[in-house]
């Protein structure tokens, strides 16, 4: 896409939409061993420079907020094609990646499991699929 150092972004993402296809884990994930949702609602990112910009690919230096914690993180992003809608409009399709440390964001519960490996690592992989609408 053209410009992109001037693009700008923001991501809320409901805490409610956690979905892992086990209920039981989803509520616990929602209550306060983790993200706490009814204090906080939302997980926040928002962009504050592109860097290192080729072809296919960029980064996105950010801030995300998980469970009142505001974080420095950076998003590799991946680029996977740019089309016209039969509206005419622009729309990219990217993919982009980070790690963070689940224990910055104050989600720190834990339990030993019965191997005694850990049932959550502290190391988390996030990935997201986002598709981008030109404006105009």
């Amino acid at each position: 896409p053209s410009n992109v150092k001037a693009s700008k972004t923001e991501a809320v993402i409901s805490v409610r939409s956690i979905n892992t296809e086990e209920k039981k884990r989803d509520e616990h994930l929602l209550n306060e061993d983790f993200f706490e949702v009814e204090k906080f609602p939302e997980i926040v990112f928002k962009s504050k420079e592109i860097k290192n910009i080729k072809a296919d690919s960029f980064d996105v230096l950010g801030d995300l907020s998980i469970r009142g914690v505001t974080k420095p993180v950076t998003l590799n992003v991946s680029v996977g094609g740019v089309v016209k809608d039969p509206w005419g409009k622009e729309r990219a399709g990217f993919s982009a990646t980070t790690k963070i440390n689940r224990r910055d964001f104050g989600l720190t519960w834990s339990k030993l499991m019965e191997t005694g490996g850990l049932v959550v690592d502290d190391e988390v992989f996030i990935t997201l699929d986002i598709e981008g609408v030109k404006e105009g």
